[in-house]
């Protein structure tokens, strides 16, 4: 049986290559750690690949603003064989620094089709430093995104200095209207977060933390699904045993909200490619 091929993303200072990779064999699929400069030479074919994967990390140091040079020499060594990726209908996620790195080449929001225009930026921390934490995300139940289908409100890590999401009033009012905001910043309770720190860690605008493209296909977020790939990552997993053996009950080993993410996306990608 012929499997979900996924290549994520390594080289010049990328770091989350290895928790991604492994997420995606959780969910299901064949994952392969690929630098950048093979596919630039052509050592390994983008072409092979069902889902592009661009992890988090600090590419190139983000000397010049976060995941800008990764984009520009992505996009402008890459562009055509990204292209052809997008138009046989495959998968892109972008996360932490790989969001950066979508926004960058303009991959998202991908409005009318173009994948070329930056209109939305991911700047720097209200907060002025770097956050190391977990968040409350409402996700939406609206949203084409292939990859949180059939989740409502999850919790996952977050770890930037550059997590801000920010456009102009026009730009967000149709990401809105279009149902191309996936996930937001919330209360423990559910309620939204209203751009009160630390539940929205970085100031993003109406507490945007990921958006997809129109088809749904190309997700963006800031918030770190491979960093929960098994509930004794969870920085409460200790207590929250406890207490599940303290009412004699059984610990629940379903899968984590990180993996059902990436599961989503491989039984996407099974359905239509894989026999």
């Amino acid at each position: 049986m012929n499997e979900v091929q996924v290549l994520v993303l390594t080289g010049f200072g990328l770091n989350c290559d290895r928790e991604t990779a492994y997420s995606f064999r959780l969910a299901g699929a064949s994952a392969s750690s690929v630098h950048i400069n093979s596919l630039i030479f052509g050592e390994v074919s983008l072409d092979k690949f069902h889902i592009l994967a661009f992890d988090g990390g600090f590419s190139w140091g983000d000397d010049h603003g976060a995941g800008v040079i990764h984009a520009v020499r992505f996009k402008y060594r890459l562009g055509k064989e990204l292209r052809r990726f997008i138009g046989e209908g495959k998968l892109i996620i972008g996360i932490c620094n790989g969001f950066q790195v979508l926004v960058n080449m303009g991959l998202l929001p991908g409005f009318d089709g173009d994948y070329e225009t930056r209109l939305v930026a991911l700047t720097s921390n209200d907060c002025g430093n770097f956050r190391d934490d977990w968040v409350w995300l409402r996700t939406n139940e609206k949203s084409p995104c292939v990859f949180t289908q059939g989740l409502d409100f999850i919790e996952l890590p977050i770890r930037h200095g550059e997590g801000k999401f920010y456009s102009d009033p026009v730009t967000i009012k149709r990401l809105f209207d279009q149902e191309q905001v996936v996930l937001q910043y919330s209360m423990p309770d559910g309620r939204l977060a209203g751009g009160v720190f630390p539940f929205n860690p970085n100031g993003s605008f109406q507490d945007i933390a990921g958006i997809c493209d129109p088809t749904g296909r190309i997700f963006g977020l800031m918030p770190h699904p491979e960093a929960y790939n098994h509930w004794t990552n969870h920085p409460d997993w200790t207590r929250k045993k406890e207490e599940v053996k303290r009412r004699g009950k059984a610990i629940n080993l379903d899968v984590t909200p990180g993996i059902r993410i990436f599961q989503n996306g491989v039984e996407y990608i099974r359905k239509r490619f894989v026999s």
